[in-house]
């Protein structure tokens, strides 16, 4: 099944007016803006990358949908796979501490599974987020051309 496919029999259950649809990167349940991305080892990063870096990733992915609505970040939970790395597990905690401190967004919740040995990790965050003036995709319209004299 392909991500199109998916999405068509996602939108023939029950949504939420929220949902806009599924047809946008975010929720909109009036002013708060929600949005969540996953990503996962060996799709959108390599075991061998930074763990630091993979958490600024994970947090910069999230808070660029946020941005995209002109919304101002509350907060995220975080959905993390715990393994026996526990070098990694800090480093991308620290990595982790560094990303929401230097964009104010702090840490709601969340939560941690065990991953068997040798499995990928994958990484989720949520953001949530506050705009009185988010607007959907549809309701985005083209930039006009500024004229200027010459």
């Amino acid at each position: 099944m392909t991500e199109t496919e998916f999405l068509e029999r996602l939108r023939a259950l029950p949504l939420h007016p929220a949902a806009l649809g599924l047809r946008d990167d975010a929720a909109h349940l009036g002013r708060l803006i929600l949005t969540t991305d996953t990503i996962v080892e060996g799709v959108h990063f390599l075991a061998t990358d930074p763990a630091q870096d993979v958490a600024l990733k994970l947090v910069a992915t999230n808070l660029s949908d946020l941005a995209a609505k002109g919304a101002t970040p509350v907060g995220v939970l975080l959905n993390y796979p715990l393994t026996t790395d526990a070098a990694w597990d800090g480093a991308f905690l620290e990595g982790l501490h560094e990303a929401l401190t230097t964009f104010a967004t702090p840490l709601l919740g969340g939560d941690t599974v065990s991953l068997p040995a040798n499995a990928p990790r994958v990484l989720t965050i949520t953001a949530i987020g506050d705009s009185a003036t988010a607007t959907a995709r549809s309701g985005a319209k083209a930039a006009t051309p500024s004229t200027s004299p010459a």
